[in-house]
């Protein structure tokens, strides 16, 4: 797969086998195989050219990454632990990445709406969510 996202066009399966044995030796049939093997799973569609196939990505690496780590996370008996845990691992840089992703998906005008709800809400219903935190925090 990095192969077919790297060129971002159909490819055929000598110019993957080509590119392989840049830096191994590989057969033919094996690169054959596994293109074969990406069709049927569903990650590639495969174009007939004369007699030889052009493979493209079905989506991107992006959403490859995004469908592992949901069925990660899917697994678990406990989402919001796995969750934890995996933050937990994260360095600083992917954790801004990660809340650059979520204002992205909530959007401006949800992220706005969101801030001026929580600045109106009286401080006596903040203080009711975490009854030990200072007053006027809500706990946050």
């Amino acid at each position: 797969m990095t192969r077919v996202w790297k060129w971002n066009r159909p490819v055929t399966v000598r110019e993957v086998l080509e590119d392989l044995q840049r830096e191994r030796s590989i057969a033919y049939t094996t690169v054959m195989t596994v293109l074969d093997n990406l069709h049927q799973k569903g990650w590639v569609r495969r174009e007939a050219e004369g007699r030889a196939y052009r493979y493209e990505a079905v989506s991107t690496r992006a959403a490859y990454a995004a469908a592992l780590m949901n069925d990660a996370w899917s697994q678990s008996d406990n989402p919001a632990a796995a969750l934890v845990a995996f933050f937990g691992m994260m360095s600083e840089e992917q954790r801004q990445a990660l809340r650059d992703a979520v204002r992205i998906v909530q959007g401006p005008e949800e992220t706005r709406e969101a801030s001026e709800a929580r600045r109106q809400e009286p401080v006596e219903a903040r203080q009711e969510e975490n009854p030990g935190a200072p007053e006027g925090t809500g706990g946050r």
